[in-house]
């Protein structure tokens, strides 16, 4: 048996961040172990945010329209990009070297590409373990696809319509 050397994590029904704390420790430990492994979160636009709707448009719409929007710094819209940014929000990405390697290992894509799809992933594959924040469904909650649609992100990409 080949050992994987990229792990993936499907993002649907995750919490946002308990998903990238999970994922931008992973990349750190096994950067430092030496044996630095790749990681493909799939599904990124049916993550969710926990909270009161209004609060959590409210939050992510101040983020951003906070600079000027030619000059930046930018905020993204698409559901994929806020996800690696939340993640890259989470390792030493300023500071070390370490945190800009492990950004280049991170791959986040929108729905579930086709040699991805069903239980049987491809060589050098396997999924992540999500088994310590897997939780159920919080009450209120508002999924990442909703955010990039209030963001003014275009929703051909992930709509299920």
């Amino acid at each position: 048996m080949v050992e994987a050397d990229t792990l993936v994590f499907d993002a649907q029904d995750k919490v946002l961040g308990r998903l990238a704390s999970h994922v931008a420790s992973t990349l750190l430990v096994t950067r430092r172990e030496g044996d630095p492994k790749r990681v493909i979160i799939i599904n990124a636009e049916k993550a969710i945010v926990t909270g009161a709707k209004d609060r959590i448009l409210a939050d992510y719409d101040r983020k951003y329209k906070l600079n000027h929007p030619r000059k930046g710094p930018f905020f993204p819209r698409m559901p994929d990009m806020i996800l690696k940014r939340t993640v890259r929000g989470m390792l030493p990405y300023q500071k070390k070297s370490s945190g800009r390697q492990a950004v280049k290992d991170l791959r986040v894509m929108i729905g579930t590409p086709a040699n991805l799809k069903g239980e049987a992933l491809p060589e050098g594959h396997e999924w992540g373990d999500t088994s310590k924040i897997d939780r159920p469904l919080p009450d209120r909650f508002v999924r990442l696809g909703d955010i990039s649609k209030h963001l003014g992100a275009k929703t051909s990409r992930w709509s299920d319509a």
